[in-house]
């Protein structure tokens, strides 16, 4: 989406102020400011619902806020996480769109040159004019730029392929290509990681730190926000209810964020330590005054009963000027709970043998995995990464070669797209999946958890319907949905897309200990370091085995 028709270059900026946008009874964004310049690079985290994917819409000017105001200067394009499921356009419609105004500027130049030529009058200002307007689009290296970043991303060169044949990987690193070589202002990217491979990750971390105009990127990929973001807007809750911006990138984010939560959490327990000791006194002096205390004799009763009653309406006051300042319980962090999963010890889980299948896992692939085991699968898109899985989870039937699997083992399949019923309740999804589990007989009563259990998704959460759901909360219940087979051996595609920071580190955490055997196929950069010390099992244009 752009919003101009001419950059504005050095002169750009993109501000908003005081944003608040609510969604029925539910607060989305809440007193939201921001000021965008060009270089300037904003990373936006916080847990999946949050409304990070709203603010860039907000900014982007498609949706209106209840409260607060956007201004910009300049061009912008922003690129979301979805991708439609039917476009009849091909990729050369697409670049042609992106570079429409660098299209007319050189259509203008070349009007100009040839009215210069002719010696009609107004030529020369009218050609220094198209000339200045060219070159500050770049223009004559558009093209060259588009197809450098269709290269440097892995993406579909040919401009005459029809987007409806390209899967929504594909698509989405063509149309992030065309955005970064368009020359805009400023770019909105909305987890602009998914669907990328480790050469397509360093291509984009280098484009994004050369970019000459602002760049605001929503993103749970850790690695790219330490290595391209310099300020940090948080959208978790704070003591105040407003966002947190942080200074020094992501490491100033993380290390803020901690203060910040430690200052909340221990004015949180001053406070109520307080509240104790007035509520206990409260209750001493209502006590004497309610038990008809009797004072010692030579005592007024008057007295002692008029000083019962000072105290108590001093505590009173005392609890009423804190209530008034009363400052808002610390929002827990929801923390992940993996279930237990275990397999019978010394039992080969699966074994794979020669696998190959046509167009998507060319070349053949052997494959031993026993209880407890831990494997990496990498390899650039398209090796087969997700092929290889499927066909170990017995959701993909080999070309050729077999697959052999233990009697009763439980394998399962977090595959990086679902395609639940977007009408039903997550609580009523999570709950015929586990009875179907049970049905099947892949699972007894006795080993089924309950969705709240796993702290996935909250009571209201649960309540909605899948397609109300942020993409992170969908990404949840399919995890959530993986987690209840109680899988002997866990097979996860690209686990870490959509998931917040905090549940990724708990995800990670997590794998390392269970006693489930693990595969991971990732391009996540900080994933791949925190397994480094697992095997790996890299696809490419060769055989390939792990024994």
């Amino acid at each position: 989406m752009v919003t101009s028709t001419f950059p504005a270059r050095e002169r750009a900026q993109l501000t908003c102020a005081d944003i608040h946008l609510q969604r029925g009874d539910r607060p989305v964004l809440t007193g939201v400011g921001m000021t965008v310049t060009p270089r300037s690079r904003w990373g936006v985290v916080g847990e999946n619902g949050r409304g990070k994917s709203t603010l860039l819409h907000v900014l982007a000017g498609e949706l209106a806020p209840d409260q607060g105001n956007v201004q910009l200067v300049g061009t912008l394009a922003l690129a979301t996480q979805e991708m439609p499921d039917h476009d009849e356009r091909t990729i050369g419609d697409v670049v042609d769109e992106q570079l429409a105004a660098t299209r007319a500027a050189m259509e203008r130049l070349d009007e100009a040159t040839a009215g210069l030529a002719d010696g009609r009058p107004g030529a020369d200002e009218e050609y220094s004019q198209a000339l200045d307007l060219v070159q500050l689009l770049d223009g004559w290296d558009a093209d060259r730029r588009v197809d450098m970043a269709l290269e440097g991303l892995g993406a579909v060169t040919d401009r005459s392929r029809p987007l409806s044949g390209l899967s929504v990987g594909q698509r989405y690193r063509v149309r992030l290509a065309v955005l970064l070589a368009a020359g805009h202002d400023f770019l909105l990217l909305d987890e602009p990681t998914n669907h990328l491979d480790r050469d397509a990750l360093d291509f984009l971390t280098d484009r994004l730190r050369a970019y000459p105009g602002g760049v605001v990127v929503v993103s749970h990929d850790r690695a790219l926000l330490s290595d391209v973001v310099d300020t940090v807007l948080d959208l978790d809750p704070t003591r105040d209810g407003t966002p947190q911006v942080y200074g020094g990138g992501y490491p100033g984010y993380r290390e803020g964020r901690e203060a910040e939560l430690q200052r909340w959490e221990a004015e949180y327990t001053q406070q109520q330590a307080e509240h104790a000791r007035l509520a206990d006194d409260l209750s001493k002096a209502q006590n004497r005054l309610v038990s008809g205390w009797r004072p010692d004799k030579g005592t007024g009763r008057h007295q002692r009963a008029t000083r019962a009653g000072s105290l108590a309406r001093a505590v009173h006051r005392r609890q009423d000027q804190l209530e008034e300042h009363r400052i808002t319980a610390p929002t827990p962090p929801r923390r992940f709970l993996m279930p237990e999963l275990s397999a019978p010890s010394g039992v080969t889980l699966l074994r794979a043998e020669d696998v190959t299948v046509a167009g998507r896992l060319p070349y053949p692939v052997d494959l031993t995995l026993d209880s407890g085991d831990r494997l990496v699968v990498t390899g650039a898109n398209g090796a087969g990464k997700s092929t290889l899985l499927a066909v170990l989870a017995g959701l993909l039937a080999p070309g050729t070669g077999t697959v052999h699997r233990a009697r009763r083992a439980r394998v399962h399949l977090l595959q990086q797209e679902s395609s639940r019923p977007l009408h039903r309740r997550a609580r009523d999804v999570f709950a015929e999946h586990l009875a179907d589990l049970v049905t099947a007989g892949l699972l007894d009563d006795a080993e089924s958890v309950g969705l709240a259990s796993l702290g996935l998704l909250s009571s209201q959460e649960a309540n909605k319907r899948v397609g109300e759901l942020s993409m992170g909360q969908q990404r949840r219940l399919d995890l959530a949905c993986a987690l209840a087979a109680r899988p002997h051996a866990l097979l996860l595609d690209e686990p870490t897309n959509h998931l917040s920071i905090a549940l990724v580190d708990e995800l990670t955490e997590a794998l390392q200990v269970t006693g489930a055997a693990v595969v991971v196929a990732t391009h996540d950069r900080q994933l791949q370091r925190d397994v480094a010390g697992w095997p790996r099992l890299a696809l490419s244009g060769e055989v390939r085995s792990r024994r």
